[in-house]
């Protein structure tokens, strides 16, 4: 299985949205995993057993991200997989304490 990973900045003025997106994709386009970040610098994760009110997996596929970055409100770009291991160690998961954004 090939695994690609993004990161996505949201470019917006709702207060109650996530303004950084990571996300873990599988080789059909589906997120595996999901890290999201709030402008208080809060950070939520989703993956298949855990989600939060505000965070959860897609639930159709990801498209590539030249297609994503095209988008007015969207800067995408690839990132490596330990870039996204580092953010989801960051963020809370079920009990833990939610880590400072480094990014």
């Amino acid at each position: 299985m090939m695994i690609r990973y993004l990161r996505v900045e949201w470019h917006h003025d709702f207060p109650e949205e996530p303004v950084k997106l990571y996300s873990e994709i599988d080789d059909e386009g589906y997120e595996l995993r999901k890290v999201q970040v709030f402008r208080d610098e809060r950070l939520e994760r989703a993956d298949a057993e855990t989600e939060t009110a505000a965070t959860g997996l897609s639930e159709v596929p990801i498209g590539p991200v030249e297609e994503i970055d095209a988008q007015e409100e969207f800067s995408a770009s690839t990132i490596t997989r330990a870039e996204f291991e580092h953010i989801w160690s960051r963020a809370a998961g079920p009990g833990d304490e939610p880590g400072p954004v480094t990014r």
